[in-house]
């Protein structure tokens, strides 16, 4: 995958890694904002099995 997404981009070399680094921030900022809120209720880390 890694291998199709730079042959995919066009431009010189510096050109590619940026667009690759800037695919990356936004895969990581959509995550943050839309898919991680979206499961957190499903996660377990919230119960609280000790009592106070």
């Amino acid at each position: 995958m890694y291998a199709w997404l730079w042959r995919a981009l066009p431009g010189p070399r510096w050109l590619r890694l940026l667009l690759l680094l800037a695919l990356a921030v936004a895969v990581v900022a959509a995550c943050f904002t839309w898919v991680f809120p979206a499961i957190a209720p499903y996660m377990p880390f919230n119960d609280i099995t000790v009592d106070e």
